[in-house]
């Protein structure tokens, strides 16, 4: 008998859990976020959140593959949860003001992104989104 015919299968809110561990679901969901299959990356990294859910990490991931799949409010939720508690993480600032800017929320956008850069001048990519959220803020 095979250990899935042995043992019941476990389960996350009435869902059948993925194979392996938390740390699994994560280096699964980072490669899959890797090759560009976002949707299924946040899959996995959802199930890594709910079960270690104070991971700053494993939120990050989750954000991340939030972003890059289009879903835009649920990455400014996960992200604001990260500068929530940790508030000089500049790269969570970073993914708020991108994920702000997405939805429109450019005031939003600008402060965070303002906040990141300040906090790691030296990261090009934080300057240049502050710039483009300004001026689409000048141009609303």
């Amino acid at each position: 008998m095979s250990q899935d015919e042995s043992t019941p299968a476990r389960r996350e809110g009435g869902r059948p859990l993925p194979a392996g561990e938390v740390y699994d679901w994560y280096t699964r969901g980072m490669a899959l976020l890797g090759h560009g299959d976002a949707n299924a990356a946040v899959q996995l990294l959802e199930h890594a959140v709910a079960a270690e859910p104070a991971s700053p990490s494993l939120r990050e991931a989750l954000g991340r593959a939030q972003f890059s799949a289009g879903q835009y409010l649920a990455a400014r939720e996960t992200f604001a949860w990260i500068v929530d508690r940790h508030p000089t993480d500049d790269y969570a600032q970073f993914g708020l003001g991108l994920s702000a800017r997405k939805i429109g929320d450019l005031r939003a956008a600008v402060e965070h992104l303002a906040l990141a850069t300040a906090m790691r001048p030296d990261i090009s990519d934080y300057g240049v989104a502050l710039r483009g959220a300004r001026a689409a803020l000048a141009r609303a």
